[in-house]
């Protein structure tokens, strides 16, 4: 079985149904089984149709035996706080079909049990980013932390602490609410770090900066202890499509008027969609 890995869908609907169709016809025109596919995160928000777009992820996955599946994005984050009353809606959110929809629970039910990692053909897939002084071994125990917090009774309490930068860099002893804070801001908004793996939040529309500012990407960091695996990642479309041995970015902007693209895990082959733009992106 072929395993697939998507990048962010951030509510492109058409693009999302296009992208996958064409991962099954090209398996199916193979003479292979259903395929594995893995989204990247951020599902939802800022495209033109975030419900249509859960909703078919939604059922894609729940008809697949487990070989389809998707990791949360800092955006799904915010669609779940925002539904419980932690968070205001923003001016570029593209929610309130969520949020109005007669299926609502089940929807959020369904995105709040999905992972914070995934491990598959030996590669790592997050949303965000992996601190340099993370195993993958080390990356999954702390994403089943937060996996455990989302599901538990306590779910809407661990959502109401979640939000903040501090602390920014990554200390075993950390506990608590801080504990899964720094988890989650790691898995899902991290692009930037210093060498020692203290994050910045501040930098958001490059893939390069000024190397006096002591910061470089994540995955640029010396001696990071992920560099033995590759690891598959969306969220920063600012950085667009790579394809090396230990990485896979994937965020290659659909919203932003790019592509929406996929990649076989088993060979790195690529299929891409092309996006109309519906949002003009300052500085990308």
């Amino acid at each position: 079985m072929q395993t697939y890995a998507i990048g962010d869908l951030q509510g492109c609907h058409a693009e999302t149904v296009t992208l996958v169709e064409s991962i099954l016809e090209r398996e199916r025109a193979a003479g292979r089984e259903p395929p594995a596919i893995l989204f990247c995160g951020d599902l939802i928000n800022r495209g033109p149709d975030s419900l249509s777009t859960l909703r078919y992820v939604q059922a894609l996955a729940q008809g697949s035996g487990g070989r389809i599946d998707a990791v949360l994005g800092n955006h799904d984050l915010h669609l779940l706080a925002v539904a419980n009353g932690i968070r205001p809606e923003s001016g570029s959110d593209t929610l309130d079909t969520i949020l109005a929809a007669p299926d609502r629970a089940a929807l959020l039910h369904w995105l709040r049990e999905r992972p914070m990692a995934l491990f598959a053909k030996n590669h790592l897939l997050v949303h965000g980013g992996v601190l340099p002084q993370w195993t993958a071994a080390q990356t999954m125990a702390l994403a089943g932390e937060v996996e455990a917090a989302l599901r538990s009774p306590q779910w809407v309490d661990f959502l109401a602490g979640m939000y903040g930068n501090q602390p920014d860099r990554w200390d075993d002893d950390l506990r608590g609410a801080a504990r899964l804070r720094c988890i989650v801001n790691a898995l899902t908004r991290m692009r930037f770090c210093t060498a020692d793996g203290e994050m910045d939040f501040k930098q958001k529309e490059s893939a390069t900066i000024d190397p006096a500012t002591g910061l470089m990407p994540w995955f640029a960091v010396p001696g990071r202890l992920t560099a033995d695996v590759p690891v598959v990642f969306g969220h920063w479309s600012a950085l667009g499509l790579r394809i090396e041995p230990n990485l896979i970015a994937l965020d290659s902007g659909c919203v932003w008027g790019g592509q929406l693209s996929a990649v076989c895990l088993d060979d790195r082959s690529l299929l891409q969609v092309e996006c109309p733009e519906f949002r003009k992106a300052k500085g990308k």
